[in-house]
């Protein structure tokens, strides 16, 4: 049997131990049908987002057999398939530190659920991805009188969208604490369009909402897809119907840039929103799990 390390962490890895966890991540995604890192957790691996978190990184011989990231009592965890059922998961568990915390699962898994339950997790938080197809007819939803919706401008609407972000996603744990680096960090990223990022002002041109839209590159036998990467409306300057006319607004949008389906994230509690989205016509497509001790 390969010997095993102690789990070691760090504050920034090397570019060889990006190497490995992306290796890793892909490895485990191809066998569970399902990419277990999050997109904020796999710029935090490659560096582009400053973090305050931690990697977690446990060896077997020169090969990683598992890894994860905890920030802020939240986190992510893989074992490499070949490694699983001996140990790995509960000592990454263990050097994360004693405690209440959080851990994504990437998929309904009964086998993340087992290992949950064994390791003293609960069931805390459900997300769903939900699809439509863009082929469908969307419904016709005016913007509120005196709205207009334009194109977000970088270098120019990164105060006044963080702002908004904050205030719409107030009590969400994770988009509500975006900074300036997190937002810069993705316009860097390839698949940033500032056509695809709409905002809506008034005639002062003041932001009261937005719709960031992002397209996933086709892959196997996944088309591209167009999804509503962050909706939001400031809540202090809500007008009625505003969230409806966006979510139609960046639709068209992908649907006029030639994507033939559409896709979301949103909390299973966040009963508004999902009566919103069916009601635009998402199905539930895939679940993801956090499970908390």
């Amino acid at each position: 049997m390969t010997s095993r390390q102690p789990v070691r962490a760090t504050d920034r890895l090397s570019s060889s131990e990006v190497d490995d966890v992306l290796a890793l991540a892909a490895a485990a995604g191809y066998l569970d049908g399902v990419y277990p890192l999050s997109e904020d957790v796999v710029l935090r691996v490659r560096g582009g987002v400053s973090a305050q978190g931690r990697h977690l990184l446990a060896y077997a011989g020169d090969r990683l057999a598992g890894y994860a990231f905890v920030e802020d009592a939240s986190g992510e965890l893989i074992v490499h398939p070949q490694f699983r059922r001996a140990g790995v998961g509960t000592e990454l568990l263990t050097a994360a530190g004693p405690g209440p915390l959080r851990f994504w699962a990437h998929g309904d898994d009964p086998g993340a659920a087992a290992f949950a339950a064994r390791t003293g997790f609960e069931r805390a938080r459900v997300l769903w991805q939900m699809r439509r197809s863009l082929l469908e007819p969307l419904p016709d939803i005016p913007l509120p009188e005196g709205v207009t919706v334009r194109v977000f401008r970088p270098g120019a609407d990164e105060q006044a969208w963080l702002e908004v972000n904050a205030k719409a996603f107030a009590d969400h744990p994770e988009q509500g604490r975006w900074t300036l680096p997190d937002l810069l960090t993705r316009e860097d990223e390839p698949w940033f369009d500032p056509a695809g990022f709409l905002l809506a002002v008034d005639v002062a041109d003041t932001v009261l909402g937005f719709h960031w839209t992002k397209v996933h590159p086709a892959s196997g036998d996944e088309p591209a897809i167009g999804e509503i990467y962050v909706l939001g409306v400031d809540p202090s300057g809500h007008r009625r119907g505003l969230g409806a006319a966006l979510s139609v607004a960046g639709l068209r949008h992908l649907a006029g840039a030639g994507l033939t389906v559409s896709s979301l994230y949103v909390d299973e509690s966040n009963t508004a929103a999902v009566k919103l989205y069916r009601r635009l016509g998402f199905e539930v497509y895939k679940t993801d799990v956090n499970y908390r001790r």
